[in-house]
């Protein structure tokens, strides 16, 4: 038999009411389960414990801009080297480029993968460090924190202390660091302008100026945003924002990836002694 119209009509009521019985907390607790927050997630000092080995899972170090799957740059290789099609990280999907920016966006594109400072081995510069698909660790102290990348084993150290002025441009730049509330706020300045921000060919140039913000939103995932400013390649600041993921495999750690032996042959072929003929 089929149950009647009036029968549904009285289990919709009582759903109804049930649900308007309810407290908004209690409400809230029955759509989403809470997680469980892990022992050990504050420091001594209350702040939040961003110690461990991160990654990013998105296809940004390809392109921070939404992309379609495409073909890679050697045939040769077939969907091993194709590229992925990917969401992007920059929030809006635009960036602000200047004419003369844009032009040499698509000139970095034109020229890769062999223009690429990451095809050679260069450190990755900031942003793109914390996206690339190699782990970081994040290592924190009483006083400062520093952040281990395990491409080319780049490093920098986030000075908590007075700001300090970049002494000369650098690659990872200069990072000075404050607490807001909980969300660890990193100012980076003194980068060279040589990195690019992915494999797309955006970029900063030695104007580039970064606010970055690491907010902890659970045991396992660290928010990561970055405000990017550089008026010589822009008309006005932009931003990304990713989360980072906590890797939780027994004895998590980065490891060694020195790849300048990798990159030499790029870089140095072309000083090698020809044969005489």
């Amino acid at each position: 038999m089929r149950p009647s119209l009036a029968l549904f009509s009285t289990l919709s009521a009582a759903v109804v009411c049930m649900s308007l019985l309810m407290t908004p907390d209690e409400a809230r607790a029955q759509a989403a389960p809470a997680k469980a927050v892990a022992k050990g997630s504050r420091m001594p000092d209350g702040k939040p414990n961003l110690n461990g080995v991160w990654q990013s899972i998105t296809t940004a170090n390809w392109d921070i801009q939404d992309h379609s799957a495409a073909p890679g740059p050697f045939w040769q290789l077939g969907a091993i080297g194709a590229i992925p099609a990917g969401q992007g990280i920059v929030e809006g999907n635009e960036i602000p480029y200047t004419p003369a920016g844009l032009a040499k966006k698509k000139q970095n594109k034109a020229n890769w993968p062999a223009e690429d400072p990451e095809a050679k081995c260069y450190m990755p510069g900031i942003p793109r460090a914390n996206y690339m698909p190699f782990p970081f660790q994040i290592i924190q102290s009483n006083k400062d924190i520093l952040m281990a990348y395990e491409f080319a084993s780049s490093n920098r150290l986030i000075n908590m202390g007075k700001p300090v002025e970049a002494g000369s441009d650098t690659w990872m730049g200069t990072s000075n660091g404050r607490w807001e509330g909980d969300a660890l706020v990193v100012d980076v300045t003194g980068l060279n302008g040589l990195a690019w921000f992915d494999r797309a060919g955006n970029w900063g140039s030695d104007k580039l100026h970064i606010v970055e913000r690491y907010n902890r939103t659970s045991n396992d995932v660290l928010n990561y945003e970055a405000t990017i400013e550089d008026p010589s390649v822009f008309t006005k600041p932009w931003k990304i924002s990713l989360p980072l993921y906590k890797r939780a495999e027994k004895n998590a750690q980065i490891l060694e990836f020195k790849c300048v032996e990798f990159a030499e042959e790029l870089l140095y072929g072309k000083y090698k002694k020809q044969p005489t003929k």
